[in-house]
């Protein structure tokens, strides 16, 4: 079983990323989990075609230690998996805390080892760009071992992603994960491939796959559907398909080397202002 973790910034589209990715893999006969590690609890809401689901930590809060692996686990798209850990009522407890509980609690129950239809990818939909605490288990603790960093070519994104590699690096040697790549959510940046492309090359792992930007996913998102659950023949949907395929085929595993500040921004600069 390949377990992934969806790192990046905040709002850069992890989740539909994720969702949509998934869906790939599934429609190519693989089976897989995900588990939303975001208090939102939206990290399954494409493939369950809505908020369909109660939390891991909801569902101890109201039942108490007793529960069953079919009280947290839900089937979506494709006979997918669908966890989410949730977080604590508004105001109280860490967020973070939601994660290390649901996945012990997963790993407990067997979720990972269900005999029937054994498991090819595990997928971890982590909250922002958040590297300490409970955000960080699945690196920390190598319950993921391959790393994709979602990623645009706007300042902010790519200094998240410096940031996440930082602490890829940090555990890299005790818990033995890796960096698999860079995935661009495009934003419709001026020379974005090429920046990417570029960020990549120097933090010395690749850009797994350049997503162009495209309102179909908006569509397929108000319809609680991903793309190519929605609309399967449309040219958006191949695009998440050669990214699952390439995923899927991906041996390109490295402990990243994160920039200076400044080289960042003279990145930025160089392509922002090139013709």
């Amino acid at each position: 079983m390949r377990k992934v973790a969806i790192y990046g910034k905040g709002g850069i589209g992890k989740s539909t990323t994720t969702q949509n990715t998934v869906a790939g893999l599934a429609e190519a006969g693989k089976k897989v989990m995900v588990v939303g590690c975001d208090p939102k609890a939206d990290s399954t809401r494409l493939l369950l075609h809505g908020l369909a689901q109660k939390t891991v930590l909801d569902t101890l809060r109201e039942e108490g230690e007793d529960v069953e692996l079919e009280d947290i686990l839900k089937a979506g798209y494709l006979n997918t998996t669908c966890v989410e850990s949730g977080g604590p009522e508004p105001g109280v407890g860490c967020a973070g805390r939601g994660i290390i509980t649901s996945i012990n609690l997963l790993e407990q129950l067997g979720a990972y080892e269900q005999d029937d239809t054994p498991l090819d990818y595990t997928f971890y939909d982590v909250l922002g760009d958040v590297v300490c605490g409970g955000f960080a288990m699945p690196i920390r603790e190598g319950k993921a071992e391959e790393i994709y960093i979602v990623v645009s070519g706007e300042m902010m994104a790519m200094y998240a992603a410096n940031n996440i590699c930082k602490g890829i690096v940090k555990y890299a040697d005790a818990g033995g994960v890796r960096l698999g790549g860079l995935i661009c959510n495009s934003r419709n940046v001026d020379n974005e491939q090429e920046m990417i492309e570029e960020l990549a090359k120097l933090l010395g792992t690749q850009m797994l796959h350049f997503v162009p930007r495209d309102n179909m996913v908006q569509r397929a998102e108000i319809n609680r559907k991903t793309v190519i659950d929605y609309a399967p023949s449309h040219v958006q949907a191949d695009e998440y398909r050669t990214l699952a395929k390439k995923m899927d085929g991906n041996d390109m595993f490295v402990v990243p080397k994160p920039l200076a500040i400044d080289a960042l921004e003279k990145l930025l600069i160089e392509f922002g202002i090139a013709n």
